[in-house]
């Protein structure tokens, strides 16, 4: 991969969900060397939430190196811009699209901020965000719904080239995000000031995933999963640039946003003894009890999956080494490296449907259409597309985006009858009911001829 010449070597549309996003951490708060935060802060002996939280401090999920398991800490929440800084981020840089695959509210609208890219190096991070965008998406199930995505690059000027932290603690760069390794004293823990990241974020139309991409050959990333982004997007992860396996630290993080999936690693023997957990790849059942109550990754049982193995019940996940299971030995909600299960991508092809809805319609379904009037929609490119005239299919129009009264064989009758588009993405990688409820949609008007 390319290298910067002055570098320094070393994630009508359907309603969100509200998602967690930190507030970042401030300069001189991530630079400064303090002792480590215990792993694991943030939950209770049990794993579950704790009743009150520090809101001078926010949760992060870190990575320590490749093929490595991550961990989490807390760091120092940073402070609310002022009313230069925000003027500072208004008046800076572009968007640019740099995949366009259909209208915000049909896709998955993936935005990438530099961070450590001088004014003259804007060309050098939409080639980086080509790469990288190029490396997430050769990923399952990423390379299968490719055309789901719209990517977009916003532009930040900072100062200096390069960012602070890289290659050692003392190295200090004025960045338009406050980019740092050795946050809080974790050295491949890479924070930002989030709160500049949620300015610059909010220039794109309708993100849905952020990612900090920050000038550096060196490794390390953070996930920020902590607080509610007021653009709605359903996470921030930050990565470096130029290490060929950061790409890996974003694929991770966007199984939390896009697929609700839990950690499958774990800090020590604990043993959970919380309540069955709401994530769909961690339980505290045994593979015989979910068969017997049909409950979590049932219907995956014993089946060959992509990351290696076969799906069961393997102990140890969520934090805890004990009274939880995961689906499988080693998928990439335990290891960097490795592939999503096959729960795990089930969750993650339903999750891409929450924001990229397998049908959309130009034609508004509030009103009578009349004549030769013509309704058109869009559907997915992996859906099948049906038409039916009060409720009898009308065959001849299958897959049709676009048909007029007529050609559906509605009867010139001069009364109302309902005509329905109904669309569906067969794909059997999803099985779970109530995850196939985002894999279809129906649209129905009133008409008249």
């Amino acid at each position: 991969m390319r290298r910067h010449a002055s570098r320094i070597s070393g994630i009508p549309r359907l309603p969100r969900k509200r998602l967690a996003v930190a507030t970042g951490v401030a300069l001189a708060a991530t630079l400064a060397v303090t002792a480590p935060v215990a792993m694991g802060q943030g939950h209770g002996e049990d794993g579950s939430a704790p009743a009150a939280r520090n809101t001078d401090r926010v949760e992060v999920e870190y990575f320590t190196g490749p093929d490595s398991h991550p961990r989490h800490t807390d760091v120092p929440a940073s402070a609310p811009l002022t009313r230069k800084e925000r003027a500072t981020v208004q008046d800076d840089g572009d968007v640019l699209p740099i995949v366009e695959a259909g209208a915000s509210a049909t896709k998955v609208d993936v935005v990438f901020i530099g961070d450590g890219y001088t004014a003259a190096q804007q060309e050098d991070f939409h080639a980086d965000v080509r790469t990288k965008w190029k490396e997430m998406s050769a990923v399952q199930p990423y390379a299968q719904y490719k055309d789901l995505f719209n990517v977009w690059a916003v532009d930040a000027h900072s100062q200096d080239s390069g960012v602070s932290g890289d290659p050692t603690s003392d190295v200090r760069k004025n960045t338009a995000l406050n980019s740092a390794f050795f946050c809080d004293g974790t050295e491949r823990l890479l924070c930002v000031d989030t709160n500049k990241v949620e300015a610059y974020a909010s220039k794109a139309a309708d993100p849905d995933l952020v990612i900090v991409l920050s000038n550096s050959t060196k490794y390390g990333g953070a996930g920020y999963n902590d607080i509610t982004s007021p653009s709605g997007y359903d996470g921030i992860g930050t990565a470096s640039s130029d290490h060929p396996d950061s790409d890996q630290v974003a694929v991770h993080e966007t199984g939390h946003s896009f697929g609700k999936l839990a950690d499958e690693y774990w800090y020590d023997e604990s043993t959970y003894t919380g309540p069955e957990p709401g994530e769909s790849n961690l339980t505290k059942l045994s593979a015989d009890e979910m068969a017997a109550q049909k409950v979590k990754w049932h219907r995956w049982l014993g089946q060959a999956s992509p990351d290696g193995g076969t799906v069961g019940a393997y102990e140890g996940g969520g934090y805890h080494g004990h009274g939880l299971n995961r689906p499988t030995e080693d998928s990439i909600m335990r290891t960097l490296g490795r592939e999503f299960n096959l729960p795990g991508r089930e969750a993650m092809i339903a999750g891409f449907h929450q924001h990229a809805p397998v049908l959309t319609s130009a034609t508004p379904t509030d009103r009578k259409v009349r004549g030769t009037e013509r309704i058109r929609v869009t559907a997915s490119s992996h859906a099948t597309l049906r038409w039916y005239v009060d409720g009898r299919e009308a065959r001849k129009a299958r897959g049709a985006g676009s048909v007029t009264l007529k050609a559906l064989g509605v009867p010139a009758d001069g009364r109302a009858h309902t005509v329905t588009a109904r669309a569906a993405d067969p794909n059997k990688a999803v099985r779970a009911p109530e995850l196939r409820k985002l894999m279809t949609r129906s649209l129905s008007w009133q008409v008249i001829r």
